[in-house]
């Protein structure tokens, strides 16, 4: 067995496998900022499964997202059962969000993909990694120069969150005609 598939073995149940590491990261990420850029990943092989290399022009940066707020604001005026504020569909996930707080803190960059790295009650946490697209070994590179022709990726849910956040990712085929290209592009369609 290789290293990565260790090191993917361990993430698998990081409380049980590395119980104390993880609640010492867990009380220095809490003093961090909510967008922390970080030399090298933490989780090294989930990072190169999504392409992430240490070159010049790609950066990690490590997100906190909140977990709260997935209630609907309360409404003051009218007559409405108190059960209303609870319910509240929510579109995007967690991991997409970091990707845009991400991208809006390096506006230069472009996500090239996010995994998961840990939670707690209050907090979620993601690495994203990040792609300089004004880069000369990155416009050089064949590998990465077509992440330089795409701009927002994360904000137009073109990442691999965004897709399922979507419902591009479970729904396919028969029951998905309307969320192909987008569910706003398959308004129009029909008349």
């Amino acid at each position: 067995m290789g290293v990565y598939k260790y090191l993917r073995k361990l993430y698998e149940q990081p409380k049980k496998n590395i119980g104390d590491l993880y609640k010492e990261r867990l009380i220095e990420w809490r003093k961090e900022g909510a967008s922390t850029r970080i030399e090298k990943p933490t989780r090294l092989d989930r990072a190169r499964s999504l392409g992430y290399k240490a070159k010049p022009g790609i950066i990690v940066v490590r997100q906190k997202v909140m977990r709260n707020k997935r209630q609907r604001p309360n409404t003051m005026a009218g007559r409405r059962p108190k059960a209303n504020r609870r319910k509240k569909i929510v579109k995007m996930n967690y991991q997409h969000i970091s990707e845009m707080r991400a991208n809006k803190k390096f506006p230069n960059c472009e996500v090239l993909g996010s995994y998961w790295l840990a939670e707690d009650g209050k907090n979620k946490w993601f690495e994203i990694i990040l792609v300089d697209r004004t880069h000369p070994s990155i416009l050089s590179d064949p590998k990465y120069n077509w992440i330089s022709l795409q701009r927002g990726r994360a904000a137009r849910s073109l990442t691999s969150a965004g897709k399922k956040s979507r419902g591009l990712r479970s729904n396919k085929g028969k029951g998905a005609e309307k969320l192909r290209p987008s569910i706003a592009a398959n308004q129009g369609r029909g008349k």
